[in-house]
């Protein structure tokens, strides 16, 4: 996989970095010399450049990226409109550009963003549900609307030793348990304890649902949530 990553604030450069520790071929982009000097080192490619110029752009095959990310600071949302504009103009396959206010989510959308990320209101989110949720390990909102999610959650207490099929999670959640993670105690030789993980990623009606196991729900984000309450 090949990615741009435009922009290198606190943001981009960690979001670089992330991906070229896992394999990604990064091309880096920004226009300060200090900031890509940062990660010249860690990531496939990086340009001082302004992301505007289109034979620039093309100049270092970004045009040829599977996915290229517009995270360009909060102070110059105009670059950020021009960037994604000439992306997608280009031909790239995936552009992924940053918002820092609702009214930016809906001008990105409009000028053909596949996708708008919202850091900071994310993170807030991920926050609160966490605090009011505490059973709630992670959540994905799994379209731009946030309409539907899938949630990491403990099972709670009253589902062990139960089957999924008895619970009808379904009917009274609203929800659907798509992958059960189990955690299986066992004792060595030498009786020595470890803890063995084990992915149910077809449950079925007739699984069990045990101490420590985690659950993944999905379903509408308002009924996952309330799940996760339970």
């Amino acid at each position: 996989m090949k990615a741009a990553v435009i922009g290198l604030g606190r943001f981009g450069r960690s979001l670089a970095l992330n991906l070229a520790e896992r394999g990604v071929e990064v091309i880096a982009i920004d226009k300060s010399k200090e900031r890509i000097d940062a990660v010249k080192d860690k990531v496939a490619l990086s340009v001082v450049m302004n992301s505007e110029d289109e034979n620039s752009i093309r100049s270092q095959g970004v045009d040829k990226v599977d996915v290229a990310i517009v995270s360009v600071g909060e102070n110059d949302f105009r670059s950020v409109v021009l960037t994604t504009v000439l992306l997608k103009k280009m031909g790239v396959k995936k552009v992924i550009s940053r918002a820092f206010e609702y009214v930016d989510r809906e001008i990105l959308r409009n000028i053909g963003a596949d996708k708008v990320v919202f850091p900071e209101v994310e993170m807030g989110q991920k926050l609160a549900r966490s605090l009011a949720s505490p059973s709630i390990i992670d959540c994905i909102n799994l379209d731009d609307h946030e309409d539907f999610s899938i949630v990491q959650v403990e099972a709670p207490k009253r589902f062990w030793g139960k089957k999924i099929g008895d619970l009808q999670i379904a009917a009274k959640y609203g929800v659907n348990i798509v992958v059960v993670k189990h955690h299986i105690h066992q004792t060595g030789k030498n009786g020595s304890l470890t803890i063995k993980e084990e992915t149910n990623y077809v449950p079925r009606a007739e699984d069990m649902i045990n101490e420590g196991d985690i659950l993944w729900v999905v379903g509408r984000t308002d009924d996952v949530q309330n799940f996760g309450k339970t």
